[in-house]
């Protein structure tokens, strides 16, 4: 069974199998087994010493003070924001890029840079507009 993808009216052919992908299930069985019993062994082995001062709330070895309910300033979410466009920026730039020789092979490279530059020149308007808007400016 194979999957046929079209890039500007040229066909590019890849087999595509469940089994192909086994490697990728079998690191994510073992991250998730480990996990789960590096977790049941800290709780069955680890020392169960409850007191008061370690049922406290801990923040960076200071006692809390005031309530948790505090407002932030709306400039943590822009950049908080800002910091996620350019993670899935990144996300999908690095597929794109492994593959870019392959679409060159089947002579597609140039549309297909072409999608890609349009939408970096997107983002780094977005990035110009905020910094002349000063998102980027903590006081």
């Amino acid at each position: 069974m194979g999957l046929c993808l079209r890039y500007f009216g040229t066909s590019i052919n890849a087999r595509v199998m469940l089994s192909d992908f086994f490697p990728l299930f079998l690191q994510l069985a073992i991250a998730a087994g480990l996990s789960f019993t590096l977790l049941k062994a800290a709780a069955l082995i680890g020392p169960k010493r409850h007191n008061i001062v370690k049922r406290k709330a801990y923040e960076s070895g200071m006692d809390p003070i005031g309530t948790a309910r505090e407002r932030y300033s709306v400039k943590f979410y822009l950049v908080a924001m800002i910091f996620i466009v350019f993670d899935v920026e990144v996300v999908f730039l690095y597929p794109w890029a492994v593959s870019f020789r392959e679409f060159l092979a089947a002579g597609a490279g140039g549309g297909v840079m072409a999608v890609v530059l349009v939408f970096v020149v997107v983002l780094a308007i977005g990035l110009l507009y905020d910094i002349k808007k000063g998102g980027l400016e903590f006081d």
